[in-house]
């Protein structure tokens, strides 16, 4: 096919990936208000059509690995930016696939549900503003549709407008609105220091210092880490990393199943996205980035698998191994900055197990689903024992959890491995005094057993899930019998034959590592530009295998030490345990600090300033008028209107004397005219002075805009100059 004809088909598909769900989202929404059956139907196609698509886009990728970008100009004064390469292909049909997938099972998750037309506008709208940012090719591109989506995205988590859902709704929103602008400033400081937001002309930039202005080298580096700090508060607030990670145990439990799985795998993955670009392109090679990232991840990664171990509610489980999962994607990406030459294993890896997080969640998620929507309860000592009697539903959830635990033969294991090569490898030129930086060997030691653990953790927690739902019995008797009644019944054949195809891909990927993840890390690492010689690793030998077992054996004693003894008590009558929380309820940062310090004590610590400068001037301006402006008395003070109102009044009120005395003798009139125009003169004044006050107060904010842009226009042009 003809180059030119390539880029042409290429660009429009670009277009129509991105602008044809959010266009359908309307039309859905119009068919939804006559017919409710035809739009379930009509988003369906959408989804399954926006899969094809990609699906034709990753198959181009494949064949031909060049780079395609187009440009949509004069948007916002930038324009908007799109580019094609391995990894955007490859997220891109990612996300078709699982919003695919989450569409068909939403039609049976939402029969009861209200308010569905709603859900499916958002679905798309937020289906094509995600597609957006994966495909983005600048900063500028890449905010404008993650805050379509992080706006899009909100309704899901409020949807059933309960006081949860609208309480986790508002921390999702409030995380969201303050990550958004916090990387908003660090984009305004990136331009204002490199003339450009385009990914590509940033490549480098941190060891290349090439800053646009008279700026020395060491300045120009604290701007572009103030920039970069910046940006990835905004991205580590998406993707879930700490401490920013509160929205997703609160946001989960209360959204759609559905949702769930789109807000936990995918979702967070655009945070993630913008972490990759800032590490692959902005600060390539820079170990300190590499060591912050690395220090956030470990973090990440040990708090949310011991959040997961102490939660009781089946999707707050699942929410809280999100937050973890993060953590050990952000370890991968660290230890990437960190083995600046030969980081390709780390690089491998992270992306393996982004891809491997997304398809996993996809899996429980609507596993998690599927229970609710039958006996609408997540606590685990009330769904005990309804997966039994279920061989379907029980062999879709143990793919899942034998995925995200890192078993050998199923995917997990295979990106896990690679990050902890990483790991160990690094360890070792430490050791061998290669790489200076932060860490020591002890350190590295340190973290290396910190994975392994948290790996232990996620065995234990999905062990403590399994076994609850599907090994144990309900200790209500009459409970279990209706569970056990709903054994062919419980989800229709859409819904089971889209789990089924979910599930079955993740044993795939395992078995066969070298014909499936292999080629996926291929076609999409360039994003991080790993470094180094391509390594064969050899996946099921004893080396890779130890590392696997450890992990294994620290979950199974965690379980039978931790869960089974101490996060279960029993009832009173002594005879069955019931599962508790242990986690104290005082150490969620959103009520110990987040909630205090925004509710509180800054409006309470920018009250008293207030405060303070308004008596101060109100001091001044009484100050002035003993003195220099001294009030000088009236000669004669009216109780109330002006003169005139005073002397139009009296006039009126001798007529009406008068009148009394003549024509009106047998119905005399009492008004004071005087007080009725004073009266009316004051309405006027109230008036006048709302009106006054209103355009003052546009007239203030026009001038406060005009002084920010020429304060802006004139820092431009001295830099120009």
């Amino acid at each position: 096919m003809n180059l030119k004809l390539m880029s042409l088909l290429t660009d429009l598909l670009l277009c129509i990936v991105v602008f044809f769900p959010m266009v359908s989202a309307i039309i859905g929404y119009l068919i939804g208000r006559h017919n409710k059956n035809m739009r379930n139907y009509f988003a369906n196609a959408v989804t399954g059509l926006e899969f094809v698509l990609f699906l034709i886009l990753l198959l181009q990728q494949i064949l031909n690995t060049r780079h395609f970008s187009m440009e949509i100009p004069e948007v916002c004064g930038l324009g908007l930016h799109f580019t094609l390469d391995g990894f955007r292909a490859l997220y891109g049909t990612i996300a078709a696939f699982m919003w695919f997938m989450s569409t068909l099972f939403s039609e049976e998750y939402l029969i009861h549900y209200r308010n569905r037309n709603r859900y499916y506008l958002f679905l798309l709208l937020t289906l094509g503003a995600t597609e957006g940012v994966f495909l983005s090719a600048d900063f500028y591109t890449t905010f404008i549709f993650f805050e379509i989506m992080s706006f899009t995205s909100y309704v899901w988590v409020a949807h059933e407008e309960k006081k949860e859902a609208l309480q986790a709704a508002g921390t999702y929103l409030a995380v969201a609105v303050i990550g958004g602008l916090v990387m908003l400033m660090g984009i305004f400081l990136l331009y204002s220091l490199t003339g450009t937001l385009m990914f590509e002309d940033l490549n480098g930039l941190s060891s290349n210092l090439a800053y646009h202005g008279n700026l020395s080298p060491r300045e120009g580096k604290k701007r572009l880490w103030a920039a970069g700090i910046c940006m990835l508060f905004g991205f580590g607030a998406k993707a879930g990393a700490f401490p920013l990670h509160i929205w997703l145990p609160k946001a989960h439990p209360v959204a759609p199943a559905p949702a769930s799985a789109l807000l936990s795998g995918i979702l967070t993955k655009a945070g993630m996205f913008g972490i990759l670009i800032l590490t692959g392109y902005i600060f390539l090679g820079e170990s300190s980035w590499g060591s912050l990232i690395l220090i956030l991840g470990v973090c990440t990664m040990v708090l949310g698998a011991l959040l997961a171990l102490f939660s009781i509610d089946l999707k707050r489980t699942l929410a809280c191994s999100s937050v973890s999962q993060i953590g050990f994607i952000l370890v991968g990406v660290g230890m990437s900055g960190l083995l600046s030459g030969e980081n390709v294993l780390a690089v491998r890896g992270s992306l393996l197990h982004m891809i491997n997080h997304s398809l996993i969640k996809l899996v429980l998620f609507m596993a998690a689903g599927v229970v609710y929507m039958n006996v609408h309860k997540l606590n685990l000592n009330e769904i005990r024992g309804f997966g039994r009697k279920k061989p379907l539903l029980h062999f879709i959830f143990l793919m899942g959890a034998l995925g995200i635990g890192g078993m050998p033969l199923w995917n997990g294991y295979v990106s896990k491995t690679l990050i902890h090569e990483s790991i160990v490898e690094f360890t070792e030129l430490v050791r061998e005094g290669a790489v200076s930086g932060i860490f020591n060997v002890d350190a590295m030691k340190g973290i290396e057993w910190a994975f392994l653990i948290s790996g232990g953790l996620t065995a234990a927690y999905m062990t403590k899930l399994y076994v609850a739902v599907f090994i144990e019995k309900n200790s209500d008797e009459k409970v279990q019998e209706k569970y056990d009644s709903l054994k062919s019944s419980y989800m229709n054949k859409i819904s089971g034959a889209t789990l089924t195809i979910s599930a079955v891909l993740l044993p795939i990927m395992g078995f066969l590592p070298g014909c499936v993840m292999e080629p996926l890390a291929d076609l999409g690492q360039d994003i991080l530009q790993p470094t180094g010689e391509g390594i064969k690793v050899t996946w099921f030998s004893a080396e890779n295998l130890k590392g696997a077992a450890v992990s294994i054996i620290a979950g199974a004693l965690i379980y039978l030490v931790i869960v089974r003894l101490w996060l279960m008590k029993a009832k009173g009558d002594g005879k069955t345990k019931v599962y508790v929380n242990r986690w104290n309820r005082y150490l969620d940062l959103e009520n110990l600090i987040y909630r205090p310090v925004l509710l509180k004590a800054l409006p309470f610590v920018f009250g008293v300033i207030c405060r303070g400068l308004d008596s101060l001037v109100d001091g001044i301006v009484v100050l002035l008028r003993k003195t220099i402006y001294k009030d000088s008395k009236l000669p004669h003070e009216l109780e109330e209107g002006t003169h005139i109102t005073h002397m139009l009044g009296c006039f009126v009120n001798d007529l009406q004397r008068l009148a009394n005395a003549t024509i009106w003798r047998k119905s005399p009139r009492k008004v004071d005219y005087e007080h009725k125009y004073a009266i009316i003169h004051e309405e006027w004044s109230e008036e006048r002075t709302i009106i006054g006050r209103s355009l003052s107060f546009g007239l203030l904010l026009f001038c406060v805009g005009l002084i920010i842009t020429v304060i802006y226009v004139l820092f431009r042009m001295k830099y120009r100059l």
